[in-house]
């Protein structure tokens, strides 16, 4: 393992905790061994280049420090990294992609440069922007990364006509599923999931034992129907409940039971998702939410241009029946020219499963 695959690895296993702030990993070299690391710690907390730095002590004098992004040269709620990795004496600087923070963009190898350091920029660019692809849509858009995630049979369906769901993928994808949400910000579900399959909605290990940190749970509820004893009001973390036509009574039930209650209308009275999605990262800081149904929410967000990341999970199974649900609805399009054409694909697999994953 290269050093920058080193700083790599620790940027992510800080995803999903240290948001509206990117994970980054870094690692301080001298004479070819590894003398300090760190990685993003919560908002106003040390950065990773600090916490390596730390480690490092005086070895840092004429060593080399390897980071995932662009160390930042400006005071925010901690001071510039690029102040302390020239006061600690480190002599170079390999840095595997720019910030596209305007606040920083070039600013911090300018600052380092301008003090004597020498910097190299790319050492890993492709894998470290795979690593922060919700941060630079956040920075760049003011919106959340949105992935779409859904189980479903060979045949096309999510459930049978009876509505039943368990199991269609196995133990292997279902603790993938898992795995994605301890690192996303946020996961989201409609209401209709929520009637018919009560969910906890929590990302929980492999002794299925709910995580230290959990996502925040958005219910797309438009009259607020959510079941006030609901299971996920009692698991930890917080569950937010997106409302358009709910009485003012509904909302304070709502707010007395524990939800978070947050209002964004359409004209028709259903819930907005561009201006949900814009107070999700302008109001709560979440750079990333993943979508895990039912079918009318992921339709209403493919109709709208929101997502930008699948995974569908994909089971050697026939269900049949021309009433049994498919993952996506909403209004679709009308010729195959128009169909939305994932880019970047790659297959993975899971037990007796396949994970299809690819881009908007």
């Amino acid at each position: 393992m290269s050093h920058m695959d080193r700083a790599l690895s620790l940027a992510r296993r800080s995803l999903g905790a240290v948001s509206p702030n990117p994970s980054v990993g870094a690692v301080i070299v001298k004479d070819g061994i590894a003398v300090g690391e760190g990685r993003t710690q919560p908002p106003g907390r040390e950065h990773a280049e600090i916490i390596a730095l730390q480690e490092a002590g005086t070895s840092s004098e004429g060593a080399t420090l390897y980071s995932t992004l662009e160390p930042c040269n400006h005071q925010g709620r901690t001071a510039p990294c690029t102040t302390a990795i020239v006061r600690a004496g480190i002599s170079e600087v390999r840095v595997a992609v720019l910030d596209p923070n305007p606040n920083v963009a070039g600013g911090g190898v300018q600052a380092l440069e301008e003090a004597g350091v020498r910097v190299r920029v790319g050492e890993g660019e492709k894998r470290a922007k795979l690593l922060m692809e919700a941060y630079f849509k956040y920075i760049g858009e003011g919106m959340p990364f949105v992935t779409a995630k859904f189980a479903m049979t060979l045949d096309g369906k999510i459930a049978t006509h009876t509505g039943d769901s368990k199991w269609i993928s196995g133990d292997k994808a279902r603790w993938e599923v898992h795995g994605l949400r301890h690192t996303s910000d946020a996961i989201m579900v409609g209401i209709n999931t929520v009637m018919a399959d009560n969910p906890q909605l929590t990302a929980r290990d492999e002794r299925g034992k709910p995580r230290d940190r959990q996502p925040l749970r958005v219910i797309v509820d438009s009259k607020g129907r959510i079941p006030l004893n609901a299971r996920m009001i009692s698991e930890p973390g917080e569950t937010l409940v997106v409302v358009s036509t709910a009485t003012p009574e509904t909302r304070e039930s709502l707010a007395e039971a524990g939800f978070g209650v947050v209002e964004a209308a359409e004209d028709d009275g259903s819930v907005d998702l561009t201006v949900l999605m814009r107070h999700l990262a302008g109001e709560m800081d979440i750079t990333s939410l993943c979508v895990e149904g039912g079918a009318s929410i992921l339709g209403s967000l493919f109709d709208r241009g929101l997502v930008d990341k699948v995974i569908a999970f994909v089971s050697p199974t026939i269900i049949g029946g021309g009433d049994a649900p498919s993952p996506v609805a909403g209004r679709g399009v009308e010729l195959m020219s128009d169909a939305i054409k994932l880019e970047r694909v790659k297959w993975d697999r899971f037990g007796r499963d396949m994970a299809i994953t690819g881009y908007c």
